[in-house]
């Protein structure tokens, strides 16, 4: 059996209105000139590893502009950057103490002990096939090799199921296609009019994103944009005029 998606032309006009309302937000064009970019430099460790702890602490937890999460990811130094991680005897001591310290961020322990197993996998030998695919997402985006780079890292790193995963890949500019599908999607698709009424809850099974993904797909392609930039305009409108050019995370 397969599922045929029909997108109609007041579907099409939808999408760009509201793409038009969004347009110059600044978590928008901070995705346009990220996401989009032609050429992508290469994916250095310590952005990597940035990236990922920041997707972690991300997990269950608000990240609008004036969330502790934003005010954590946005802090300088990065509290929990490579360096300093790389170079502690017990990291997960030393994770959990950063994390709760700064205050008000939820699943500190669970995700300091993350954090440590990641940095161990790392470390032993997974750096080089981790960079390699970054590598090859930096040549070359098709729903595919996005596909296979979130699997990827959905396989290798804990704390990452398909969302994050995907969150992962978009946060450092490498995917146009696949997009981490959350609660604020789900609500937009829904009250948007998506054919089959769309629970956040079963996003967890690989199969159930796959599905929603593609009608998403579908549905930006019809319009002429990318599912990463209607990402950017959904996630903007659930947080008003609350982004700028200085607390734009990713």
């Amino acid at each position: 059996m397969k599922y045929i998606w029909q997108v109609e032309p007041d579907d099409i006009n939808k999408v760009k209105n509201f793409l038009n309302l969004h347009r110059n937000n600044p978590f928008v064009r901070r995705r346009v000139e990220r996401n989009l970019r032609e050429t992508k430099p290469k994916v250095t460790k310590l952005e990597f590893w940035q990236a990922m702890v920041s997707c972690l602490l991300t997990t269950q937890q608000r990240s609008g502009p004036d969330s502790t999460v934003t005010q954590f990811i946005n802090s300088k130094p990065f509290p929990l950057n490579y360096q300093s991680c790389v170079s502690q005897n017990d990291l997960l001591s030393f994770a959990q103490g950063v994390l709760g310290n700064f205050g008000g961020l939820r699943r500190s322990n669970r995700i300091a002990d993350e954090i440590a197993m990641n940095l161990n996998s790392l470390e032993q030998d997974l750096w080089s096939n981790t960079l390699e695919m970054l590598d090859r997402l930096c040549m070359s985006q098709s729903v595919q090799s996005e596909q296979e780079a979130a699997n990827f890292i959905n396989v290798h790193f804990k704390g990452f199921g398909p969302k994050q995963s995907r969150n992962l890949l978009q946060s450092l500019g490498l995917t146009k296609y696949e997009i981490p599908i959350d609660s604020r999607i789900t609500k937009w698709l829904n009250d948007f009019g998506f054919p089959v009424k769309l629970s956040a809850a079963g996003l967890a099974d690989g199969n159930y994103y796959n599905f929603v993904s593609e009608g998403l797909q579908q549905l930006c392609l019809q319009s002429g944009t990318y599912p990463c930039i209607l990402d950017a305009a959904i996630f903007a409108s659930f947080d008003g005029d609350g982004w700028t050019e200085e607390n734009v995370v990713w």
